[in-house]
Parts: C-alpha cells; structure tokens; sequence
C-alpha cells in the first residue's frame, strides 16, 4: 500500500462509519453506485463525509494548501478585480465554499482599504464545522467587519453582485467513463468478496452518455481512454443563468480547456486524492479522511453557462490573471528584507510559477449585463481556447 500518514485509532474509526454507510447504499442499489454518487458520499455524507465531519482540511495541519491560506496578498489582489465587477452590478459578494473563511477576511479588509466595502459578504458552505471555523477565522482578523457577513443554506433564488469560488468546482462529484472499442462504458463502485470497493462497469446511458459520445467525437479518444465528467459542475454553472441578474461568477480552480483535459497523453484522467499533503490516486483509500478531486472541464462550464444565458467576460491562467491585477505591486509594497517581505514573495513566486500554480490553475469569469472589460483579464486572455 501506499506510504501514507497512519491515522488515528478515532479517525480510523470515523472512516469505517462512512465505508459502512456507503457500503449499505451500495448493497441496496443492485450491487453498485455511480462514482459521482461515491464521491458525494465520501465528500458531504452528513457528519461523516470529508467536508461534513471536524477534521482540519486547509492549512500546514490539514491536507493541503489552497492559495489563500498562502498569503494575504491572494486576497488582496483579488479584491482589484472584485471592485470592479461591484462598481458595475451590486454591492453583494456571495462566496461559495469558503473554506477557512481566509480569503473572505483577506478580501474585506482589502476592499475596505481602497473605499470598496460591499453592503453583504453572504458565504454559503455546507458544513457547519467549516462555517464555524469561518466565523473565527472573520471575528479574529476583521472583527468590524463580520456584521456584513451572512450564512445562507441555499443559492439565492436572485441575485446581483460577485460570485466567488476558489477551489470549488474540483470537489463537486464527477462520473468516470471508459471510451471501450464497442460501447461507452461507465465506472461505477461495488463490494469485492474481501468486502473492499472495487471497479465495475456498466454501460453508460441518459446525459452521462449523451456527453460522453460529444468529448469522444470532439476529441478524438482511442479505445481505453478513461476520464471524468462533472454533469454537476456544469448544472452549478448553468443555473446562475437563472439567478444571476447583474453581475459575474468569478471562478478559481485547476483544470484544462476541453481539448486539453482529455487529451490523449491523459488517458487515465485526472482524478487525484489529498491526505496529509500526500497525493495519491486511490479514491477508495480511508473513505472520509482524504480529499477527492477532478480537475475541471473549463469548456463545459461556459458551454453550460452560455446555454442558460450567461456571457464569457474571459479566461486566463492564474498567474496571468494575478499579474493583471497588480501582485507583483502590492509585494513591492511590503518593506523589504524582512520576514514578511520574504515568505510573501516566496508565495507569490508558487502562485505564478507555470510548474507550481500559476499555469494548472485558471480563472474563468462569467457574467450578465458587465459592459466593461474586466481588468484581471486586461493581458493573456485565453477564451479562444475554450
């Protein structure tokens, strides 16, 4: 196996619970779930799933590292670009899964230092433990300003303003399928005989077919090739076009235009788990304990998005988009050869480094009714390659 972390005896226990749970769904469903039905569980099963239950996920103590835990400069040149789209809709930010509330409490205290405060920060996030540590995080570093910060349970039915996701899209579940010489073929989760998750397949049918027969011809795929569709991100993505009346998403995460992500050097996806700062590819590893992830299919956000009526304001990677928007001044601007000075720009170089983040990850803004041109995509805009 591989050389991971050994948990605790309680966490071990924890994630037995969850195997327990899923396994009981899958021996109520003929024997086998979707994947995406899989990694809803392990990811949001309630108390038990990796976003539901205690553990720490973000920061040096938990799985990984999102780029606002890096440094405060993250949040603060974000702002630049968040400014702008509020000057043209409405003074409302709505960020989804906010994580440890890092980048909500970075990004109130940039917009209040250049006059840009919205009248609501609303955060929407589905686990009530990440909700509270979100709210220690804002009454520590901003307690004057936690009075604009709302919780909600749900999108709201309209909407006006900024929607803000960093790292969002990765985590919502996403189906497996297998381009095979005859059939297309969905990977789904059963029970081995020793009573562990294994790989079954079906053939696939309904919209995960009809998306899986459109990449095939779009892309070309040789029999053998096996990767992941998100229906549900681009679901998410599509109904902002029913909500979103003035305004922009604006969309943080790793992954590929179309053509990219299912390449045929890809051939096996990009299906990837974190634990302790461990990536491993074994989704069925300590159910609950570990993070699991796709990269995104950027071309079926938009493809989705403009179906429902939103427009493509521009896409580009996120080191060019944080270079658009000033990073390289505001570190210029902390003093010199100091502690400060030197672990920022030691973030700042992961953050724009192509082999780090700067080039894996990209930021994608979609909107209704923003006339002007967005200043985070001023340079290096690359919506031609959706």
């Amino acid at each position: 196996m591989m050389n991971l972390p050994v948990p605790d005896p309680d966490a071990i226990a924890h994630s037995e619970a969850l195997k327990q749970l899923i396994s009981d769904e899958i021996s109520r469903s003929s024997g086998q779930i979707s994947f995406s039905r899989f990694m809803e569980l392990v990811l949001y099963a309630p108390g038990l799933g990796y976003y539901t239950a205690g553990a720490r996920k973000f920061g040096a103590a938990g799985d990984f590292v999102t780029s606002p835990e890096m440094t405060p400069l993250f949040g603060q040149v974000v702002a630049h670009q968040v400014a702008q789209i509020l000057q043209l809709s409405a003074p409302v930010i709505l960020e989804v899964g906010a994580g440890s509330g890092r980048l909500a409490a970075d990004l109130l205290l940039a917009l209040e230092q250049i006059n840009a405060l919205p009248t609501q920060y609303l955060i929407l996030d589905l686990s009530a433990d990440l909700r509270q540590r979100q709210q220690e995080t804002l009454a520590q570093a901003a307690p004057h300003l936690l009075s604009r910060v709302t919780w909600l349970d749900a999108l709201p039915d309209q909407f006006s303003g900024v929607v803000l996701a960093n790292e969002l899209l990765d985590a919502m579940p996403a189906d497996i399928v297998a381009w095979r010489d005859q059939a297309i073929a969905e990977r789904c989760v059963g029970i081995s005989p020793e009573g562990c998750f294994t790989w079954i397949e079906r053939p696939a049918t309904g919209a995960l077919l009809a998306a899986a027969e459109k990449i095939g011809e779009q892309c070309h795929l040789p029999p053998g090739f096996e990767s992941e569709i998100s229906l549900a991100a681009g679901a998410w993505a599509a109904e902002w076009g029913h909500r979103l009346q003035c305004g922009a998403l604006l969309l943080i995460d790793y992954g590929f235009p179309r053509r990219e992500f299912y390449h045929q050097q890809r051939g096996r996806g990009t299906l990837m788990c974190h634990y302790r700062h461990h990536a491993h590819p074994d989704p069925f590893y300590l159910p609950g304990l570990q993070d699991v992830t796709v990269h995104v299919d950027f071309t079926a956000i938009i493809a989705a998005a403009h179906g429902a009526g939103l427009e493509l304001l521009g896409y580009t990677s996120q080191g060019q988009f944080l270079l658009n928007c000033g990073i390289l001044d505001c570190l210029a601007a902390l003093p010199q050869a100091t502690p400060t000075y030197i672990r920022a720009s030691g973030a700042v170089n992961k953050l724009l480094m192509p082999h780090e983040m700067g080039e894996l990850f990209k930021v994608i803004a979609i909107g209704r009714n923003i006339e002007d041109s967005l200043c985070g995509f001023k340079s290096g805009d690359q919506s031609h390659r959706l």
